[in-house]
């Protein structure tokens, strides 16, 4: 039986819709939202009439015979959660309304998915559920992982968790393997860039995307903690200044004043040499994080799968993977897929190859 699934995946700047039935796209539809008809907003969930509207003019677009099974959200920034599709009930919905530890657009996912999901149960009276998937505050990892050099200050997991664990399933089928007894390192290349050591179904270590590890188009990476803190206290930047400098101006934005992978590929092709050096040396961090994550699940891995927009650049992973290529089989999957991804963790639900987990049995409330 075929299930038909309505994803919503809201941005900074933007929400995706898409309808599914059963794996098979219908349609998708990306509602941009410029800064004039946000900025009347104080705080991210005050755009949540705003965001619902849109969302209803777009279906009212798009008629088809097939009423959703099931609403599905992206996942906010709320409590560490293991990964897996959670029912959005009262007591989830409240938590992303928080906006803690920090507001981020994804929080409104689940939001719009209950409410979308409670209409469409008013007017056809059906039960149709109100799903998130591997939100970004999923946290496997180990304790050992966590651990650093101040007691106050643990890692913290914050990965592409929905497209990492869709790739993985991805390869799985690919290796004609079970997707949760396979022991990968997924290297997400995006804006930010999560490579993470999934082992057994299981996120067990990552990078962190705003803390750790390679810097990449926007985000500046590890940084040199003692150069860190004189720049802190130099009195010439402001707190939100510093932590702007860290996530969104820096990497390749620092260096190049563009984070945009592709004119910086041109500038390579062109041979321009600082363009190239950069171009180079973040492949460069990525491999050598790459290995770290490797090394971490202290067995012999299955594959290198490498995934995200940045990913379409050939030339960039093949840097990458020539460095890397002696660990592992090196599998390459363009994109990120979310809106699929989405759809895909609603499905196993609907269809009993999952059960769906509840956000109160994971934290204290």
């Amino acid at each position: 039986m075929a299930f038909s699934v309505l994803a919503v995946n809201p941005g900074s700047t933007s929400t995706k819709i898409a309808k599914f039935f059963g794996e098979t796209e219908l349609w998708n539809e990306i509602i941009r939202h410029s800064d004039e008809e946000l900025a009347p907003f104080g705080s991210v969930v005050e755009q949540f009439d705003f965001r619902l509207k849109t969302i209803k003019a777009a279906l009212d677009a798009h008629p088809d015979e097939h009423e959703p099974d099931a609403v599905v959200g992206r996942g906010g920034i709320i409590d560490p959660m293991p990964g897996g599709t959670f029912l959005v009930d009262k007591c989830l919905v409240e938590r992303l309304k928080l906006g803690k530890p920090w507001e981020h657009a994804s929080n409104l996912g689940g939001i719009l998915a209950d409410a979308l999901a409670y209409e469409c149960n008013e007017k056809h009276e059906k039960n149709v559920p109100a799903f998130i998937v591997d939100p970004v505050c999923v946290d496997e990892m180990k304790p050992e992982a966590k651990i650093t050099g101040l007691p106050e200050l643990p890692k913290i997991s914050l990965s592409h968790a929905l497209n990492t664990k869709a790739t993985v399933r991805r390869a799985a089928k690919e290796l004609s393997k079970v997707w949760d007894e396979l022991c990968v390192v997924v290297v997400h290349l995006g804006g930010g860039i999560s490579i993470t050591a999934h082992r057994r179904g299981r996120i067990e270590d990552t990078n962190n995307v705003n803390d750790f590890g390679p810097f990449s188009p926007e985000r500046a990476g590890g940084l040199p903690m003692g150069a860190v803190i004189s720049m802190c206290e130099s009195g010439r930047y402001t707190e939100s200044e510093i932590k702007r400098r860290i996530v969104g101006q820096g990497g390749l934005k620092a260096h190049l004043e563009t984070s945009n992978m592709r004119k910086v590929a041109k500038r390579v092709k062109k041979s321009e040499k600082k363009a190239t050096m950069l171009y180079r040396a973040m492949a460069w961090h990525i491999a050598k994080e790459i290995g770290a994550q490797a090394v971490s699940m202290g067995e012999k891995i299955d594959a290198v799968l490498f995934t995200g927009g940045m990913a379409y650049d050939s030339e960039f992973v093949r840097l990458i993977q020539e460095r890397v290529q002696w660990i592992a089989p090196c599998l390459v999957y363009p994109g990120e897929g979310e809106m699929r991804a989405l759809a895909q963790g609603a499905l196993r639900v609907l269809a009993g190859e999952e059960k769906p987990k509840r956000y109160h049995d994971y934290v204290k409330t």
